[in-house]
């Protein structure tokens, strides 16, 4: 794929370091899957059911592919502000990105489906739209925030996996659960760079984005030892004071809970 010959050719050095052109509100996209608001999304269906499989597995084709954009807009947005260590990290994520959605529609296609066979979630892109103008409000709630909640709903799904006997699935699940322990942990090591910068402490400066940018809730169950090995101190989260009420199912849909941008 694309991201993963951008950071290969960062990595070789065949890439130069320029960021004179701006990078775009929104990346472009594929003719599918056909875009619709959260309140128009089908249901699942049953769980256990081919429906329901397929349902799940093409929703988190969708979040991976997502999440290349939010890598490659990342490096692309930020690199010329935060240096070359930040663009060879958030390109090299992209690359892992794009890995994974590329096993999870392999996956898809064996079993009988496709990425862009159904409808997907719209509001993924939201977080990224509302913190554009901020690296560390991008890295508040994206990494620390969004993609935290991913390491504690994955072991549910990957049980749920497992369960019905789809052991190919449950691999793909647990190497995409290791891999997004050093995406938010690489989120968090930047972030508190942008705090020691701005000679704040790391704890109060996220806590205060998180409830400027972020609308959701901060909510149970946390899986506590993936987000130390993510480098997210307990303390962090847990005594962060809960925000509007919504269900996050998933790390990246919870970009639906973004506060609308003021500018």
């Amino acid at each position: 794929m694309a991201a993963r010959r951008v950071a290969r050719d960062w990595r070789h050095g065949r890439l130069a370091w320029g960021f004179e052109i701006a990078m775009p509100d929104e990346p472009a996209r594929p003719a599918a899957p056909e875009l619709l608001p959260p309140n128009r999304m089908p249901k699942r269906g049953k769980a256990g059911s081919e429906r329901g499989r397929v349902a799940l597995w093409h929703a988190v084709a969708h979040i991976e592919f997502v999440a290349i954009d939010l890598a490659l807009d990342m490096a692309g947005r930020f690199g010329a502000q935060m240096g070359p260590e930040f663009v060879s990290d958030f390109l090299d994520i992209a690359a892992e990105e794009a890995m994974h959605f590329a096993l999870i529609d392999r996956h898809l296609r064996k079993m009988g489906s496709f990425y862009g066979a159904l409808p997907a979630h719209s509001g993924l892109w939201d977080a990224a739209h509302e913190t554009r103008h901020d690296v560390a409000a991008r890295l508040a709630v994206v990494p620390m925030v969004l993609e935290a909640r991913g390491l504690d709903v994955t072991p549910a799904m990957l049980d749920r996996v497992k369960a019905g006997g789809d052991q190919i699935g449950a691999r793909l699940l647990s190497r995409i659960l290791d891999d997004e322990i050093r995406h938010v942990r690489t989120g968090v090591k930047h972030f508190v760079a942008c705090a020691q910068n701005a000679d704040q402490p790391a704890d109060s400066l996220w806590k205060s984005l998180v409830q400027l940018h972020f609308r959701g809730q901060i909510k149970k169950p946390f899986n506590d030892s993936a987000r130390r090995s993510a480098g997210l101190p307990l303390d962090w989260y847990s005594g962060l004071v809960p925000l509007r009420t919504s269900v996050i199912t998933h790390p990246r849909e919870a970009a639906g809970g973004i506060r609308p941008s003021q500018t």
